[in-house]
């Protein structure tokens, strides 16, 4: 299977998880639209949407970039709507776009309590929304989001309360729209690494490069979407799936190559 000639909608896609899943679709010759908010360079987080727009495009793809920040619902109809201008139409949505806090409840401000509920939750939910009537017309239509699987274990609440009702609230979408687009065809699923991952946001928030070292690369993530993304819509909706395990079920065996230390020495992620 192949995604040529389809196109994606990624949020977040200007960096890290989402853009390593947009090189690997443009590496099948597919069709991009790179949504973010960083236009111009960052300091702290490399990477801007134009540069990946260059990046997909030498890569083998065709891309556009849209400037745009996932809360606002006049930003993302209107790059929804040049992404099906240019390409005429979308097979393809990934709800990457995250932000991420990892403090108790006294001191997380309320600024920062909005700001991930209404990247992570508010924004699955507008991007779903607003695709969703494109995708109806695609042959094999996803809808796949970058979230953990559900649990009520308090473990992973009591330390970050507001990120994780704000990142749970991503898989609640899946858990909901899985069922509610069942009839349509359209595939819903989640998908989350096992381990930590080398992002800008874990370097900048989780330790810099002693946590980076022990961490896998975003292509690991990628390729497991890439196996996600190519199945029969119909034959996988409803999912919460872990990239390794992905890959193991597809035959791989060495994971060597998205990481720089042994296997036992990888730090395990959020979540799992």
């Amino acid at each position: 299977m192949t995604l040529a000639g389809k196109t994606l909608l990624i949020t977040g896609a200007s960096r890290g998880i989402g853009k390593a899943i947009a090189l690997r679709a443009a590496r099948d010759g597919a069709n991009v639209a790179v949504v973010g908010k960083t236009a111009t360079p960052h300091p702290r987080l490399p990477g801007t949407v134009d540069e990946a727009v260059r990046e997909i495009e030498a890569a083998g793809g065709k891309a556009i970039g849209c400037v745009a920040d996932v809360r606002h619902e006049d930003q993302m109809a209107a790059a929804v709507s040049a992404t099906v201008q240019a390409f005429g139409g979308i097979d393809v949505l990934v709800n990457n776009a995250s932000a991420i806090s990892l403090t108790r409840t006294e001191d997380t401000d309320m600024k920062r309590f909005d700001l991930m509920l209404g990247v992570n939750a508010r924004g699955t939910f507008l991007s779903s929304k607003l695709c969703i009537p494109h995708l109806r017309k695609s042959g094999n239509p996803h809808i796949l989001m970058l979230s953990p699987p559900l649990t009520t274990d308090p473990r992973w609440f009591a330390p970050h309360l507001a990120y994780s009702i704000a990142k749970y609230g991503m898989s609640l979408c899946v858990l909901g729209l899985a069922k509610e687009l069942e009839s349509d065809g359209i595939a819903v699923n989640a998908l989350w690494p096992r381990t930590v991952i080398r992002t800008a946001a874990v370097q900048n928030l989780l330790g810099g490069d002693l946590v980076m070292a022990r961490a896998r690369s975003p292509e690991i993530v990628a390729d497991a979407a890439h196996v996600v993304l190519t199945t029969a819509s119909r034959a996988l909706t409803g999912q919460f799936l872990i990239d390794e395990q992905v890959l193991r079920e597809q035959g791989m065996k060495d994971f060597s190559r998205y990481a720089n230390v042994p296997d036992a020495d990888l730090l395990p992620d959020f979540f799992v």
